[in-house]
């Protein structure tokens, strides 16, 4: 790998910077209110220079949703290294970290609905790539967990998958830590039963 130059480390530095500063912002305002200013604010440094690096709030959230997945994938490679463990005790630890992020502010909330966004980031061929990746390394433990009768076999694999993607953003998660009665283990717990076991009294 060759040796990166001086000016192109202090690059990497600041736009690290910058993508840090919307990862934060979007975790704690979500797109719709986050500004480039902020942004800019945010990172210590002038709007024109956040600019340099990216050239719009899309490209911004892109580059966030791009580390986001990274980390995730980081996060799952691990899990498929630990052979002993069963699919569906998997999908609940992927499920537990992305809500356990998003307690620590780590998780770019991002709108379900955005039209500019949404065709910017299909646009993005490292975030697409990144989903994809994500999206088959879970969909085989969820087919695992299904054909073992772990999962229920009725449900489509694609609900599943966006189920678990849905926990990284998850309103119960941000309210339950906003009442201040509880911790984040219990809020953990308690949504990831739920999301696996339901509602009911457990039997």
């Amino acid at each position: 790998m060759a040796r990166l130059s001086y000016k192109q480390q202090v690059q990497r530095v600041r736009e690290d910077a910058i993508v840090e500063a919307v990862n934060r912002l979007l975790a704690s305002k979500g797109y719709d209110a986050m500004t480039v200013d902020e942004v800019a604010a945010e990172a210590g440094m002038a709007k024109a220079s956040v600019y340099k690096h990216f050239a719009s709030k899309e490209e911004l959230a892109g580059a966030a949703m791009v580390r986001a997945l990274d980390r995730a994938l980081r996060f799952v490679d691990g899990l498929r290294e630990q052979t002993h463990v069963a699919p569906i005790d998997q999908l609940k630890a992927v499920a537990r970290w992305a809500m356990a992020s998003q307690l620590a502010g780590e998780m770019p909330s991002l709108p379900s609905q955005n039209s500019s966004l949404t065709a910017s980031l299909q646009a993005n061929e490292a975030y697409m790539d990144r989903l994809m990746d994500l999206s088959n390394k879970l969909g085989i433990w969820i087919t695992l967990a299904q054909t073992s009768g772990q999962l229920n076999p009725d449900l489509p694999a694609e609900m599943v998958l966006y189920i678990l993607f849905a926990r990284a953003c998850d309103p119960v998660v941000g309210m339950l830590k906003a009442s201040g009665q509880y911790t984040d283990e219990q809020i953990l717990d308690w949504v990831t039963h739920s999301t696996f076991g339901g509602l009911g009294v457990p039997g």
